[in-house]
């Protein structure tokens, strides 16, 4: 798995060596189920988004399914139903581990799911300073080959993850869904062109400043910029912008940073590389 996260960060020119439970309601739709073949399990969970591409309603579920078929036709105002569903297993018998196994995944997404709507400030903290740490242990141990752990590096990367970056997108996607509130593939475009073209080289400059002085090198902090920065946006670029249309196109915005966190795995990796790589006085 490292392997291929480090190919596909070199690919994205991000990276080079240097010289380095609670359910859903998504707003404007109605779900009526209009299959089912065979059973389902205890649990199901599913998200749906009205006026997707093409005109067909976008279904994503959750749930320990075994042997069947589940299916739901997501009518929105003004839109065209669709059908979405997900496949088990096409064998005569099911294996009692295999449901187990899908009902531990169903209460982890339910839980969390609660836990979003009783705390999410805090829930999205928790997240970002795992994957957060996650990257950075990626960066040190995968792409930088550290004989040791730099733990006062990890600690302080965490840190930004849990007090900077869970609590500033929660707001920032809050303020982003109350400013822009056309809907559709529209209003997910200027979403977009505020979040990477105004809001995201304002962050990673924020950020990058942040992890060099709180690692004590307050005056390489101009240096770094001038020598990561524009580097930074780029690569932000052109991992986030195909992610976050799909992200603000189709995610209800309560779980949009947990989107957001998953492919912010990939991102920590980048951004803790830039971010200690040695700056170059010229």
């Amino acid at each position: 798995m490292a392997s291929i996260l480090l190919k596909t960060l070199i690919g994205f020119g991000a990276i080079t060596h240097p010289p380095k439970s609670s359910p859903l309601h998504p707003n404007s739709t109605r779900i009526s189920p209009i299959s089912c073949r065979n059973s389902y399990s205890r649990f199901g969970f599913s998200v749906h988004s009205s006026n997707p591409l093409f005109g067909a309603a976008f279904s994503v579920g959750f749930g320990a399914m075994s042997q069947g078929f589940w299916a739901s036709n997501a009518v929105s105002d003004g839109g065209s139903g669709g059908d979405g569903g997900f496949r088990g297993s096409d064998g005569s018998g099911g294996s009692s581990g295999g449901d187990e196994g899908g009902d531990d995944v169903s209460s982890i997404f339910q839980w969390y799911s609660m836990a979003l709507d009783k705390h999410p400030v805090l829930t999205k903290s928790i997240t970002s300073a795992l994957l957060t740490l996650i990257g950075d242990l990626i960066c040190q141990l995968v792409i930088e080959q550290a004989s040791k752990l730099d733990l006062k590096r990890s600690l302080i990367f965490t840190t930004l993850g849990f007090a900077l970056v869970g609590p500033t997108l929660h707001f920032w996607y809050l303020s982003l869904s109350n400013l822009v509130t056309t809907t559709g593939a529209s209003g997910a475009f200027l979403r977009l062109l505020l979040d990477q073209f105004l809001f995201s080289p304002i962050f990673i400059g924020v950020f990058l400043s942040l992890v060099v002085i709180l690692e004590g090198r307050p005056s390489q902090v101009v240096p770094k910029l001038k020598q990561e920065w524009p580097s930074s946006v780029v690569a932000n670029w052109q991992l986030w912008i195909p992610f976050q249309f799909l992200n603000f196109r189709f995610v209800p915005q309560q779980f949009q940073v947990l989107a957001a966190n998953f492919v912010a795995l990939a991102w920590n990796v980048i951004l803790s590389f830039k971010a200690h790589r040695e700056v170059v006085l010229k």
